[in-house]
């Protein structure tokens, strides 16, 4: 994937194709960058399971991922080399069976993921902080990939034809390649689905970074050297999180972009930060019995 993220670069200077509205070498490059964050992530829960069956089956589950990713790369590049997009492309019998088997591997690299998630909740750990960091954020993030799977529903204009060239999109309300904010391409006229996808998927990254800064933290604040202190504010962080994604997908389906909510988003986001806060404030109380002792 860091191969393919280089030759991906080097794409998006020396070819100027433009597909969908976007540079042609610009899909590779960020599959390749988040496939990268996230088999990193998972490599490091998977040297956390105790024990050598879990092991033993978290590698195997490891691989069948990292070879699942590989196919799927292989079929964008390809795609993106023929001058044609890979998602959704129903235009020939060939790109039909490319976007299948796509679609095949994004469900066994799912259930992959799956499974190592359920290694994660049935593996017992030392930090109990540690534990439900991995825990929940495999969790956020196979409900994050499961997003992929409303992208692939036709919409209505394309059931409306009789062999429509594209069936699905991330797009909602509005057709795929409009308006978009710079570097991720997320419309600005309507509801994506991508953003969603993506902010579920690097729970896996941003829920133990939480806890990896407390406990940079904790030598030099008394009250995050508590394990029940970092327990309670990797839950709230997590809590929090699961929160937001379910906000920005539901603000998706609506059709709505992400830089102009309205006022049921607005309302549901202050309500997510209001109790992010309140609880990280009573996270933060000290235990009673370190009260006792002091």
């Amino acid at each position: 994937m860091a191969g393919l993220a280089l030759v991906s670069a080097a794409g998006l200077v020396l070819d100027d194709r433009v597909l969908v509205g976007a540079p042609i070498w610009a899909k590779p490059l960020k599959f390749s960058l988040s496939f990268i964050a996230y088999g990193l992530s998972l490599a490091w829960m998977l040297s956390l399971l105790p024990g050598a069956r879990a092991r033993r089956v978290g590698w195997w589950a490891g691989t069948v991922l990292a070879v699942a990713s590989v196919v799927e790369m292989v079929l964008i590049t390809g795609q993106v080399i023929r001058g044609t997009r890979s998602h959704f492309n129903n235009a020939t019998p060939f790109d039909t069976a490319v976007f299948q088997v796509m679609g095949l591997t994004v469900v066994v690299l799912w259930l992959a993921a799956l499974l190592i998630a359920v290694l994660l909740l049935r593996a017992r750990f030392l930090d109990r902080a540690t534990a439900w960091a991995v825990r929940l954020s495999s969790l956020i993030a196979l409900a994050g990939a499961a997003v992929g799977f409303l992208m692939v529903r036709p919409t209505p204009e394309q059931l409306a034809q009789p062999h429509p060239p594209v069936l699905g999109a991330h797009s909602v309300g509005v057709p795929d390649g409009g308006p978009g904010l710079p570097l991720t391409g997320w419309s600005t006229t309507g509801g994506d689905l991508r953003i969603a996808h993506f902010f579920g998927m690097h729970a896996l990254q941003l829920v133990p970074l939480v806890l990896l800064v407390l406990a940079a933290l904790a030598p030099r604040y008394a009250r995050l050297a508590d394990d029940r202190v970092r327990l309670r504010l990797v839950l709230v962080a997590a809590g929090s999180y699961a929160a937001t994604f379910a906000l920005v997908t539901w603000q998706a389906l609506r059709g709505q972009p992400l830089l102009s909510p309205d006022a049921p988003t607005l309302t549901a986001a202050a309500v997510v930060a209001a109790l992010t806060l309140t609880s990280a404030a009573l996270a933060l109380r000290t235990p009673r019995s370190l009260e006792l002792v002091a």
